[in-house]
């Protein structure tokens, strides 16, 4: 498979389960799409089928996750899909959705990494719009000594250092230069994470409702709630995330080293790259 080409499903597949903040079902069908579509959300239960593109310029808000707003429609809690698609090179998908949020599913990627890799993937007959970075763009936020950034680098790698203040977690660090199989391997089973004395405060603002043991990792000040993937699962999800977030200016050629980032600076530093790029 040349991949230089841009790449779409070769057949559609989809997923029935409930969104990680909103607790609702949802059914979703990721569906083969033309040349140039880029990643599109539609809304199947909205009577226009409004669309929503997976776009830079389009993120609302990043509140415990990343929101796409279009047409007056809003689609949260992309980034754990965008990022399976990021992994997998896919330029082109509709993703319809009955719901304003993707399902959870295992509360990373890999389901859906398996999901699109088992629908297999079809190469296209125009070349794909890389997004090759060939100067240094970085977003800082001073007040909480955090930045990332990303430079130039002949392939994709993302360069992380998590930094929280509870004892059993502190600093942790991964690196990993991303192609499909280490995608798979490192990152994709890498869970969300959750604080026990933080979920009832959540859920009083209407989030994490569709969160259970089974998708988010849970620790409290004696430990971990849940059977842990890795080690340092939680870095190895800000990996994740990242990769999902900058996913939304296209897919990048280049070096992406954070520390401490988010959702906030990760979309930051994805609409920088878009107004340079004039993408």
């Amino acid at each position: 498979m040349n991949l230089q080409n841009q790449i779409t499903l070769a057949a559609e597949t989809s997923y029935t389960g409930v969104g990680l903040h909103s607790g609702r079902d949802v059914h979703m069908v990721l569906k083969p799409a033309p040349v140039d579509t880029g990643i599109v959300f539609v809304r199947t239960d909205l009577p226009d089928r409004v669309k929503v593109h997976a776009k830079a310029q389009n993120v609302t808000s990043t509140l415990r996750a990343t929101t796409v707003e279009e047409n007056g429609c809003k689609i949260f809690t992309i980034e754990h899909l965008m990022s399976a698609f990021h992994a997998l090179r896919i330029d082109n998908c509709y993703v319809e959705m009955d719901s304003e949020e993707p399902p959870v599913a295992d509360g990373a990627s890999l389901t859906f990494f398996d999901l699109m890799q088992s629908a297999g993937l079809r190469e296209q007959d125009k070349p794909r719009r890389e997004i090759v970075i060939d100067r240094v763009f970085r977003v800082d936020d001073d007040k909480k000594n955090r930045f990332v950034m990303v430079l130039p680098y002949d392939g994709f790698r993302v360069s992380f250092t998590s930094v929280n203040p509870h004892k059993l977690i502190g600093i942790q660090y991964e690196n990993f230069d991303v192609t499909p199989e280490t995608y798979r391997q490192d990152i994709a089973p890498a869970r969300t994470i959750a604080y026990e004395q933080e979920i009832e405060a959540l859920r009083k603002m209407g989030l994490g409702l569709g969160g259970t043991i089974e998708n988010v990792i849970v620790y409290n000040d004696d430990g971990w709630l849940n059977p842990l993937h890795f080690d340092d699962e939680l870095v190895r999800h800000k990996i994740l995330d990242v990769i999902g977030d900058l996913r939304l200016v296209g897919p990048i050629r280049g070096h992406v080293i954070a520390v401490a980032s988010s959702h906030a600076l990760n979309t930051k530093l994805a609409k920088q790259i878009a107004e340079a790029m004039g993408n």
